[in-house]
């Protein structure tokens, strides 16, 4: 399903639709180019999913990890990798560990990644951004 949001809200409510169908160990993988509103969807669903802390870009510090009303979520940016190697993964991995896992630039950690529930894909159009959601 490919829609067009026109405004950083309209992201966000469209991110939150998709929060509502998720449960612990899920992986939502998030990808576009830069500016595309990675972290503004991701704010969308974690707000949905009951985070009252501010959400950022983990871009320099790779994760955020969130406690919300009934779940954790960890939100990933793995921008800065060309690949996962084993060791880097070890890091990796306890944010995977019972909780909503969203990752940004997801490419670098292929195959090496749980297989995600949602593959997010963003783009710039028409003045806003095109969100494409394929259940895996």
């Amino acid at each position: 399903m490919e829609t067009l949001t026109k405004s950083p809200e309209e992201t966000e409510t469209l991110a939150a639709e998709l929060a509502h169908r998720l449960s612990v160990g899920d992986v939502v993988t998030v990808a576009g180019e830069l500016g595309s509103g990675k972290t503004t969807f991701v704010r969308g669903a974690c707000t949905a999913l009951g985070v009252r802390e501010h959400v950022t870009s983990p871009t320099y510090t790779i994760g955020h990890r969130y406690h919300a009303d009934e779940v954790e979520v960890s939100h990933l940016d793995l921008y800065r990798f060309q690949g996962v190697s084993p060791a880097e993964w070890g890091d990796l991995e306890p944010y995977f560990d019972a909780a909503i896992a969203f990752v940004e630039w997801p490419e670098a950690g292929e195959g090496v990644l749980p297989p995600p529930r949602f593959a997010v894909r963003l783009r710039h159009a028409d003045g806003g951004r095109a969100v494409e959601i394929e259940e895996c």
